[in-house]
This record gives structure tokens, C-alpha cells and sequence, in this order.
């Protein structure tokens, strides 16, 4: 008598997914299909946050726009970490940026050419000298920011009071994951 395809295992149609016969293999199968999809997600949220970021980037450089004849997008950031963590040492200034110290240097100066930042002797230590961001540079600042705030909250206000919650508690949780230190709630700027 033929063998019963259902009692040897085998399938109905080659269409139909192979069943597990024993509760290990059904483990592996249950482990493969959990990693593609958290593959799947991580990609979907990959890909969100990539658009996302494509939006913020020309809201910026539009806020930018308006000072792009006195400093640079990197020159601005430096500005940025300036106003918001205060007085720094060149070294820890390009540890903040990610940049090597000469490039901080040559940023600096300009910086200080246009008199929107200074060199200070150290008070704590008289033979260093810190970096700090002048009245003008602070102001330049907060102009830039306003402006970005401004777009910012008009796109916000398109939002569902719940989607508004939830993109808060992404961005949070996305900015820790990725070691972004918060920005004191006193000088709350745009991006460093």
C-alpha cells in the first residue's frame, strides 16, 4: 500500500511551507522568522528615519540661508556647542565636533575674525586659554534657532496630539541610542 504523504512528512503542494518535526526545528524556523522581521523593522524604521533626516537637513540649511555670508554650516555648528556647553578648550571643542584639533583651529579663527567667538584666558588656569562664543555670536544663534524652531513647529502642528506624544518618545529614545548628550533646557538650540 502506498505511503499516506501527510504520515511521511512531506508536503501537499510545493507551495506549502515544510512543517517542523520536532519542536527544536519549529524553534529554528519560529528564530529565522523573528530575525527577518526584526530585520524588515529595523529597515522600515531605517528608512523613516533617513526621510525624516532629509526634511531636517533642508530646514536647516534654509535657517541658514540667512547667515550663509558670515559662517558655514560646521563654523555655525561650533557656535552651537559654544552657546549651549559653554567655554571649552580647543581640544575639547573638536572632541564635541569630531574633528581634529587644526581643523577646530582654523574654524576658530575665522570665527574670531568675524567676531562671533574669542580666546579667554583660562580663569581656573592662567596658562590655557578657553574659547567662548561672543554677544554676537550668541545672538547669531538664537536668530538661526528661532528661525529652525519656527519651521519646526509648523510641521509639528500638522500632527495628532498622540502622533506629537509618540514622536517625542521615538526622537528621545533614538538620541539616547545614538549617545546624543541633551542639551541644557537653558540654551535650547538647534543641532550640535
Amino acid at each position: 500500500m502506498p505511503e499516506h504523504p501527510a504520515a511521511s512528512g512531506a508536503a501537499d503542494s510545493d507551495d506549502a511551507p515544510a512543517v517542523p518535526e520536532t519542536g527544536a526545528d519549529r524553534a529554528d524556523v519560529d528564530a529565522v522568522t523573528h530575525a527577518g522581521a526584526d530585520r524588515a523593522d529595523v529597515d522600515a524604521v531605517t528608512h523613516a528615519v533617513l526621510t525624516a533626516s532629509r526634511l531636517l537637513v533642508a530646514v536647516a540649511a534654509r535657517s541658514l540661508a540667512a547667515v550663509e555670508d558670515r559662517v558655514t554650516l560646521p563654523q555655525f555648528r561650533l557656535l552651537v556647542v559654544l552657546s549651549t556647553f559653554g567655554d571649552a578648550k580647543l581640544v575639547e571643542l573638536a572632541d564635541r565636533l569630531g574633528v581634529n584639533p587644526s581643523t577646530a583651529m582654523r574654524m576658530v579663527d575665522r570665527l574670531i575674525a568675524a567676531g562671533l567667538a574669542e580666546r579667554r584666558v583660562n580663569p581656573g588656569n592662567r596658562r590655557e586659554t578657553v574659547l567662548t562664543v561672543t554677544p554676537d555670536g550668541s545672538r547669531l544663534v538664537a536668530d538661526v534657532t528661532a528661525g529652525r524652531r519656527r519651521e519646526i513647529a509648523a510641521i509639528v502642528e500638522r500632527l495628532a496630539p498622540k502622533q506629537r506624544t509618540a514622536l517625542v518618545e521615538a526622537l528621545t529614545a533614538f538620541t539616547e541610542a545614538g549617545g546624543e548628550e541633551p542639551a541644557p533646557s537653558v540654551h535650547p538650540l538647534g543641532w550640535t
